[in-house]
């Protein structure tokens, strides 16, 4: 019979106890009825149900492709996305649903967009956020509309607002969110 090496050992023991973490923390959500510890529930699903929202709705899913470790110097540019499932809309009541379907929380603003002004080009400051003068609203409640600490994973939030005929830039602006890649443009006409 074969002996493993020292350096083998370590890796299969080390292996073995991600697998069972991993194992464990999937047992834990289903016996939650599919929520994580904390309140979180799988990427991609909501745990909420919006009211019925007024005027157009447009959906916009907040997406990372990492977990918890992300922030910091972890982040990676282009590594999270926010989409819209439209870029163009009439203008008038307009219904924002945001369904963050990655692993940590997200937010949405809506800024206009100067005339010249291209998506995803504002400077970031020393605090990881671009400056949010002259935002219209946001979304960052946690299965509720209006502002609050960021949606959580698994969850959704909402807003509404009257838009007038123009361009907007709609990010998310918690730090270091915007220079990762969450940002999208829509046009009002």
């Amino acid at each position: 019979m074969k002996t493993r090496s020292l350096r083998g050992q370590v890796l299969l023991g080390i292996l073995a106890a991600l697998v069972l973490t991993a194992a464990s923390m999937t047992a834990i959500v289903f016996m939650n009825g599919g929520v994580a510890p904390g309140g979180y529930g799988f990427p991609g699903t909501s745990r909420c149900t919006p009211p019925s929202l007024p005027g157009a709705v447009i959906h916009v899913t907040a997406s990372d492709m990492g977990g918890p470790m992300m922030g910091g110097r972890g982040m990676m540019r282009r590594s999270m996305q926010l989409t819209a499932d439209r870029s163009t809309v009439t203008r008038g009541e307009v219904s924002f649903l945001v369904t963050n379907a990655g692993n940590i929380p997200h937010e949405m603003m809506i800024i206009p967009l100067a005339d010249t002004q291209i998506a995803g080009t504002r400077p970031v400051g020393r605090d990881g956020k671009i400056d949010e003068a002259g935002s219209l609203a946001e979304a960052a409640a946690t299965c509720a509309e209006g502002d609050g600490n960021g949606i959580l994973p698994s969850a959704a939030g909402w807003i509404t607002l009257d838009l007038k005929p123009g361009r907007y830039e709609l990010v998310c602006n918690l730090p270091g969110h915007y220079w990762a890649g969450m940002y999208t443009q829509l046009t009002v006409t």
